[in-house]
């Protein structure tokens, strides 16, 4: 049977024989840093190596050895940048074994590693650089043990030497073996310390933010217009705080957000359908080559197929209400009190209109008084990424239905429309302490109205989080988590206000998914969607103004 066959396989099992090859040697010279070279080899040594050559050997060879521990998390990775690092690191630590103290042995060992990795490079295809390494807590804990555990050797080893006896800062200013083997493990420590703190700083490499400066925005603007079968939601492109992978044909987009080592997709590709799993797959491999995590957002149920193929893992998030609007209907005692608010709001002086594309720049300093009177009420400041923000001119993207009273604008709400028109939704909803007690059903009756006479076959209501979820013993613990904080974090969200609020138009619920490659990354995704979402931390950590700071401004 011919070579080629087994070569897959090989391929296939490289990255993790590399690891362990690399993570082997890499003990193997820390260990070897710390203990005593044999007697007879090391007094040849002398003979013609000058003392400086034998530190620096010894000094460097354990650092290498950390060094080497650390790579194998990069090879593992299937870092390109690993593997090259590995094959120089495994040569140089072959070469400082001999001045070192002529450990012929340990050279062999070394090259042997060296050369068995040699013929793999295409098993490790990823481009990141090695700065991009996401080394996980639990492996600097690994190397952190390693290093105690060649420390506590070379105590063992030499221990019954005149070391013991002798001060630390004496020793470290020895030349004999005892000091430089307890430099070598003071240095390595301090190396990944070094690291340590490096890891809590670094951030993925990010493709650029696509604006409204952008050239590409007005692609992004030509793909909505004629998207087939988008959610409203896909309107959120036009926010300008979106990166863009295109499809080749130009035709199809799929929109992320990146926030440190999360790069995460906010719902499915927009565009053609059947372009849909290229871009998927395109994704997931360039954060993969970035060493970052991949999320996919703010999923449907007729996108849980793809993610199957993707061989992602799946968690319900939420449900999505969504009212068909040729059923919808004031008639009925069902929809007795959604009637009476309407009316009484109507005969109050509210009146309804929808402003095409292009008007809102006339009225803006009127919205935009509104939106802060608004804001001044609710915590959390201006949303981005998955949810839209007062921007004038982002607001300027969309029809805006306004409710005035007494001729002036005292609610507002901007329209997400979709080329298909399956549905139409609403994005910003504010209003001004103006405005009537039930404005809230009257603007939502009227948009449910309007959007039946322009066509549209559903009103979509957004998403209730958590809402949906299962506790059931057999449940996954993030499922029981999620149920728990909806049925028990009032104080956080009003999870099941929302939930009740939109119950009262009957809408179709339908789940909400994020996907991840693998199940433990999710509740990160999570906090990196909540951060995007609000801008960062002092973003959530915003508060409504009290009525005396609202006095004082």
């Amino acid at each position: 049977m011919s070579s080629t066959v087994f070569r897959p396989a090989a391929h296939a099992i490289a990255p993790t024989v590399a690891a362990i090859l690399a993570a082997s040697a890499g003990v193997m010279l820390l260990a070897s840093g710390a203990t005593p070279s044999e007697p007879t080899r090391f007094l040849l040594l002398l003979a013609f190596a000058p003392d400086l050559l034998i530190e620096i050997s010894h000094f460097f060879s354990s650092i290498l050895g950390l060094v080497l521990l650390l790579l194998a998390f990069g090879l593992r990775a299937r870092l390109g940048a690993a593997w090259w690092a590995a094959l120089i690191v495994l040569g140089a630590s072959a070469v400082l074994a001999m001045f070192k103290g002529l450990n012929w042995e340990e050279t062999a060992m070394l090259l042997v590693c060296l050369f068995l990795m040699l013929p793999f490079h295409d098993a490790f295809p990823r481009k990141a650089a090695l700065t991009k390494m996401e080394i996980t807590p639990g492996w600097l804990l690994s190397a952190a043990a390693a290093i105690v555990g060649a420390s506590v050797l070379g105590w063992w080893s030499f221990n019954h030497t005149e070391f013991a006896d002798k001060s630390w800062i004496k020793i470290l200013q020895d030349h004999d073996e005892a000091a430089r083997a307890i430099r070598s493990s003071v240095a390595a420590a301090i190396v990944l310390l070094a690291v340590g703190v490096w890891r809590l700083i670094a951030t993925a490499a990010t493709p650029p933010v696509v604006d409204d400066t952008d050239p590409e925005f007005d692609r992004v603007r030509a793909i909505l217009a004629k998207a087939e079968g988008a959610e409203p939601s896909a309107n959120l492109a036009l926010l300008g705080d979106k990166r863009f992978l295109f499809s080749a044909s130009g035709e199809t987009f799929l929109m992320f957000g990146v926030r440190g080592r999360s790069w995460i997709a906010l719902g499915a590709p927009v565009g053609k359908r059947e372009e849909r799993m290229e871009l998927f797959w395109r994704f997931r491999e360039l954060a993969d080559a970035h060493a970052a995590r991949a999320g996919f957002y703010g999923l449907g149920p007729d996108d849980l197929p793809d993610t199957v193929d993707l061989g992602l893992a799946i968690q319900k998030t939420g449900e999505s209400a969504a009212v068909p609007l040729e059923a919808f209907s004031l008639v009925g005692r069902r929809r007795e009190v959604l009637r009476r608010n309407w009316r009484k709001a109507g005969e109050g002086g509210a009146a309804f209109e929808v402003l095409p594309v292009g008007a809102a720049p006339a009225i803006m300093d009127e919205l935009k008084a509104i939106s802060d009177s608004w804001l001044s009420h609710h915590a959390g400041g201006e949303k981005r990424f998955s949810m839209g923000g007062f921007d004038p001119r982002y607001v300027a993207e969309f029809p805006v239905a306004i409710v005035r009273s007494e001729d002036k604008i005292v609610a507002f709400a901007t329209l997400w429309t979709t080329a298909s028109k399956t549905a139409f939704s609403m994005d910003l909803m504010r209003y001004s302490d103006e405005a009537p007690k039930n404005v809230m059903d009257y603007l939502f009756v009227e948009l449910l109205q309007w959007g039946k006479e322009q066509g549209f076959t559903a009103f979509e209501f957004g998403v209730a989080p958590l809402a949906g979820l299962q506790d059931r013993p057999l449940a996954p613990i993030m499922s029981r988590v999620g149920r728990l904080l909806y049925e028990r974090g009032e104080e956080i969200y009003n999870f099941q206000g929302v939930r009740r609020y939109k119950d009262k138009y009957d809408p179709v619920w339908q789940p909400r998914y994020i996907a991840a490659p693998r199940k433990w990354a999710i509740p990160f995704l999570l906090a990196d969607v909540g951060l995007l979402s609000s801008g960062g931390m002092s973003g959530l950590a915003k508060r409504p103004k009290k009525p005396s700071e609202k006095a004082a401004t």
